[in-house]
């Protein structure tokens, strides 16, 4: 029986993707649910199942191509059928090791499709395109995962221990010719040292470039800072951190803090939390906070919904989920959707100051940074505090100065003093 392999139905808010990967060849055994190929949207990347174990009998489509709902992808025959000979299907080869023991090329397939299953869809691609053992690179990432880092420090290293061509020495004024040929296979090696790569966008890097763009073009961006003086924080996560961790099974971290600090100043100054829509400003009587991940693919955002109403330990437990189904590949299109703020912190770069970039369509976005140590007067004298650099770039269309420098005081204000955020004040 063959059955068609389609395009699974895409979200509303995406109207195509790109096949990026096929993972079988035609005539190559699969399982049921076994992953076929990677579809790229502008957001995340969708991996198409096998419907059923059999043999991949034809391949519809090739990768790079733009694919929507429903389109036919490959064709698949139950493997009993195969047996029996079905077109563009290869009966199981049998291989001979050195030491005589015989595998199928089955065997061989399923072997070689485990190693490739702890790959990164970014890592997949470089992977493919270097044409690299995924067996002999070692992953960093959870259960030995390999990132696209991992391939790219694997070809780094393999290149660096690949001897250079040996330069002949000088030859004596008798030996003009091979002088020349020496000079000339310099010449060659330094060129080939400055080659360049043309490597297309992904389409969520596209698509990033696409909102940045549209964000500076249509947005009046102005951008407000102040810093933090993070030691009470500090003080609550040292005094509680074991007791958190044990009750609620997740580490309290800073993001907790700074989102529970925004919401209560989007409380207070509901036009950063707003949004313009043609010619009427759309004030969002929820708090949806979008917090910045890193992925080898790009930035992405997945929000927490209604985050006004979780805990702090309900976010922590948020964000350490998203952040690892994101770096996997795994993160939905409907929790990367929508959003009513953002914030992202930079300080886990090492960054000291940065002018953050909204995303469109909202209206405002805070900027984190990294914690230092500074001189800092308190009550007339000069004390060490961590301190932190934050900054709020917003659309000064609705948000007048007044109302952004006041929010960041208030986000300071909570940090600085956390019984602020149980107290609502």
């Amino acid at each position: 029986m063959t059955i068609e392999v389609r395009v699974p139905q895409l979200p509303e808010s995406v109207a195509d993707a790109t096949l990026v990967s096929w993972h079988k060849k035609p005539g190559e055994a699969v399982a049921r649910d076994e992953n076929l190929v990677d579809l790229e949207t502008d957001k995340v990347v969708l991996e198409v199942p096998a419907p059923m174990a059999g043999i991949l009998t034809e391949i519809r489509l090739g990768n790079g191509t733009t694919v929507t709902s429903g389109q036919v992808l490959a064709l698949i025959d139950d493997a009993g059928t195969a047996a029996t000979g079905v077109p563009g299907a290869s009966a199981p080869a049998i291989l001979s090791g050195s030491n005589g023991a015989a595998t199928s090329a089955q065997e061989a397939v399923k072997a070689e499709t485990g190693a490739a299953g702890k790959l990164s869809p970014a890592a997949k691609r470089v992977v493919e395109e270097n044409k690299v053992n995924p067996k002999s690179v070692s992953g960093s990432g959870r259960d030995g995962r390999v990132s696209k880092s991992d391939v790219v420090n694997y070809l780094s290293a393999k290149d660096g221990a690949t001897p250079a061509p040996a330069v002949p020495e000088p030859a004596a004024a008798t030996g003009a010719p091979a002088a020349a040929s020496a000079v000339a296979a310099a010449t060659s090696s330094a060129r080939a040292a400055r080659a360049e790569q043309h490597v297309p966008m992904t389409r969520l890097r596209a698509r990033i470039a696409e909102r940045m763009v549209q964000a500076q073009a249509t947005q009046a961006l102005l951008t407000s800072f102040n810093e933090v003086d993070l030691k009470a924080v500090n003080d609550l996560r040292a005094r509680y951190k074991d007791l958190f961790d044990k009750q609620h099974g997740v580490k309290l971290g800073f993001m907790s803090f700074f989102t529970k600090a925004c919401v209560e100043a989007l409380k207070k100054f509901p036009a950063v939390n707003a949004s313009v829509e043609g010619n009427d400003i759309v004030y969002h009587e929820y708090f949806d906070v979008g917090v910045a991940v890193s992925t080898d693919r790009g930035l992405i955002v997945p929000v927490l919904r209604d985050a006004d109403q979780m805990s702090f330990a309900g976010i922590e437990k948020a964000i350490a989920t998203f952040a690892g189904r994101a770096r996997a590949g795994t993160i939905t299109i409907e929790e990367l959707t929508g959003g009513t703020f953002t914030i992202t912190n930079g300080g886990t770069f090492g960054s000291l100051l940065s002018t953050p970039i909204v995303n469109s369509p909202q209206s405002a976005i805070l900027g984190m940074h990294k914690i230092q140590d500074r001189p800092v007067v308190v009550d007339g004298q000069v004390v060490v505090r961590p301190m932190m650099y934050i900054a709020l770039t917003y659309d000064h269309r609705i948000i007048d100065g007044r109302e952004a420098v006041q929010f960041l005081v208030t986000v300071k204000q909570c940090l600085e003093d956390p019984a602020r955020m149980v107290l609502s004040i």
